[in-house]
This record gives C-alpha cells, sequence and structure tokens, in this order.
C-alpha cells in the first residue's frame, strides 16, 4: 500500500534523449510549472510550419524514445517545428489538469502563430487529447488549426464499443481491461463521461481537416468509425478522413514493429498530409 501511495504522489516528467539533442536544435521552455519542448532543424532550413503534438501513453506515461525519435524524423524531413507539451499525467493528475494546462497553451500558441501555419498532432491518448482540446476550444469559437493528424487516437477511454472484443483477438499490444484502469484514473470523479475525456462524444461541427490514420490490429480502430460516422450525421463528415491499414497495429509508425513496409507507407502518407 505504501509503493501505491507513493506512485499515486509521483509527477511523471517527460526527459530528453541525448540523442534528440545531437540531431535537432532544442528549446525547453516553462509553461504553468511544466516543461514546453520546441524541436526545430539543426541543419536544414526551418520552415514557417508549427506542429502542437501531444504524446500518447494512456495519459500515465510520458514520451518515450520512440515518440522522439518520431520527432527527429518529422523535424529533419520537414523543416517544421516541433512543439511539445509535457501535460501532466494519472495518477497524480487526472484530464482537469490537462486541460487548466493545455488550453490556455493554445490560446497563446494562437497568438504568436497564426493558424495557417499550425498543425495539431497526436497518438493514441495523445490522439483523443488533442481532438477534445479542439473541441473545448471550439466552444469559445477560438480559431482552429489548419490541420490535425491523429496517429490511432484514443477516443473513448469507456472501451464500450463492442467491436473491439473483436478486435482485441488481433492486437498484440493493447489490452482493453487494462485500457480501462488508466481511463478511470484519467477522468477522476467526475469526468468518465465527459467529452473532454472521451472525445467521440463531443462537438464535431466546429472541426476543420482532420485526418486519422489507423490500423485494423488495433482495438482502438472501430471507435474511429463510429467517429466518423457521427461526423456525418452532424454534417461535417467531410472534415474527417480516415486513413486506414490493413493488419497496422497500434501506432505502428512510432513504435518499432515486425512490419517495415506498413511503418514506411504510413510515415510517407504523413509526411504527404504534412506538405
Amino acid at each position: 500500500m505504501i509503493i501505491i501511495a507513493y506512485y499515486w504522489l509521483i509527477d511523471i516528467q517527460t526527459k530528453v534523449p541525448e540523442q534528440v539533442k545531437e540531431k535537432c536544435q532544442l528549446q525547453t521552455e516553462k509553461f504553468m510549472g511544466r516543461n514546453i519542448f520546441i524541436v526545430t532543424p539543426k541543419n536544414r532550413p526551418k520552415t514557417s510550419i508549427k506542429i502542437l503534438y501531444f504524446h500518447g501513453g494512456a495519459y500515465v506515461a510520458e514520451a518515450t524514445k520512440q515518440h522522439w525519435d518520431f520527432i527527429e524524423n518529422i523535424v529533419n524531413d520537414t523543416g517544421a517545428t516541433v512543439i511539445l507539451p509535457d501535460y501532466p499525467l494519472t495518477p497524480k493528475y487526472n484530464y482537469k489538469d490537462v486541460f487548466q494546462m493545455t488550453v490556455p497553451l493554445y490560446k497563446e500558441i494562437i497568438e504568436k502563430i497564426d493558424t495557417k501555419q499550425l498543425i495539431i498532432m497526436g497518438d493514441s491518448a495523445g490522439g483523443g487529447l488533442a481532438l477534445a482540446l479542439e473541441q473545448k476550444v471550439g466552444t469559445e469559437n477560438l480559431p482552429m488549426p489548419a490541420k490535425t493528424i491523429l496517429i490511432s487516437p484514443w477516443l473513448d477511454v469507456r472501451l464500450t464499443n463492442p467491436q473491439i472484443d473483436e478486435v482485441q483477438k488481433k492486437d498484440k499490444q493493447l489490452n482493453k481491461e487494462t485500457l480501462k484502469l488508466a481511463g478511470i484514473a484519467y477522468a477522476g470523479e467526475d469526468g468518465i463521461n465527459s467529452y473532454l475525456v472521451n472525445p467521440i462524444e463531443g462537438d464535431l461541427t466546429k472541426l476543420k481537416n482532420i485526418t486519422i490514420l489507423t490500423g485494423t490490429h488495433d482495438i482502438l480502430n472501430p471507435d474511429v468509425h463510429i467517429l466518423k460516422q457521427k461526423a456525418e450525421e452532424q454534417k461535417v463528415g467531410e472534415q474527417i478522413e480516415i486513413k486506414q491499414y490493413e493488419e497496422a497495429g497500434h501506432i505502428w509508425i512510432i513504435e518499432d514493429n515486425s512490419n517495415q513496409e506498413l511503418e514506411k507507407q504510413g510515415y510517407q502518407d504523413i509526411l504527404h498530409f504534412l506538405s
């Protein structure tokens, strides 16, 4: 019990691998007491494109080496600037803490950056966070980013879609019951049905130009199609494009996997969407 209580108090923070500092320009700023990492190319011209990136990790884990490798590649292949917030993680924090940081951060960013040059990206839990953030700022009629790219987004922490159990037989990375525990912790006492926790429940009418990359061997895949259906019901189906990859697993573009061709295809598609 002492170990569990101690873990509950830990403030997990992202650590930057040394290789990122060697291959990219890295600037660290503070925002509301947390780190904001700004990554720019070191050996090529910098473009005007800014990418606000939310990493995945079931809301409990910091950005991994694989996340940093992916960001490093994006920066050096496109010349874009990536802004990576080290947002609060559960179990010490919950969704309220996350949005108390990310909404003001978004407002500050769009005061400095033309949204025509702003792209939001996120993977897994970070993809769900990115979409919910856009829904939240949409309620304030704030400008939307030019593009949004979501990789294997977690759209509903309740995981009640009956098709998930069928996909679970093929998913070698995620476990439904384990994920649900993380989702409950992130939701806190009152958020389990909130759209900020489950953006599948949110208003989609303010969103624009969203691309979702998803694999058929990912238990989060069925909810992507529910989101598309809801977008069509809300008369904005054309704003959400789904790019589905047969037999691809969860965030296969970022994590090391055995199918290099699928990984390469997904990454090349992202470069195309960013252009």
